[in-house]
């Protein structure tokens, strides 16, 4: 299944969602752990040389996207909800204080397991209506689509071993 993107009229949100073939603790892992998320992070080229994730409400959250001509962008999130391994709630760090730039918004990320799948849904809430379109305009849901191809293809390397096996020894398995 592929992305499905959803600007509701009238409302401040852009609403994602997708089915990974793969499970809820496995989604989990790859989204929160920076090892993993340096891996998908970013369209085809992108490459992520920084990624550190202290994952608690008030834990910071400090990525640097580098660009396949060279160029970076370094990113600042802060984590308000962590519900292992359901729900996932950030900011960027300077949301409501900067002025410059795309709008920044509030990221809610859950995960429902559906027999061994996993149903991502992400909601980005703008501070208006206004501000979602001009994340429309600006590409959005771009990089997140491409984030989103590349996370499945990462799945599909780590379901025969690799998370699987740092699961099993977190769970006594």
């Amino acid at each position: 299944m592929s992305l499905i993107t959803q600007a509701p009229a009238g409302e401040p949100v852009i609403v994602m969602s997708r089915v990974y073939d793969a499970p809820r603790d496995l989604v989990w892992e790859a989204i929160t752990q920076p090892k993993h998320v340096a891996q998908w992070w970013g369209g085809p080229g992108f490459s992520n040389p920084v990624c550190e994730m202290d994952l608690r409400p008030g834990g910071r959250w400090r990525h640097v996207m580098r660009f396949p001509d060279g160029r970076e962008l370094p990113m600042s999130f802060i984590f308000l909800e962590v519900e292992k391994p359901k729900r996932l709630v950030w900011q960027h760090a300077d949301h409501g204080l900067h002025r410059e730039g795309p709008p920044t918004c509030t990221i809610t990320v859950t995960l429902d397991e559906t027999g061994g799948r996993t149903k991502w849904t992400m909601v980005a809430r703008f501070d208006s209506p206004a501000a979602r379109d001009a994340a429309v305009a600006v590409g959005f849901s771009k990089p997140i689509e491409a984030s989103s191809d590349r996370l499945v293809e990462y799945l599909q390397q780590l379901s025969p071993g690799g998370v699987h096996e740092d699961l099993d020894a977190q769970h006594g398995g």
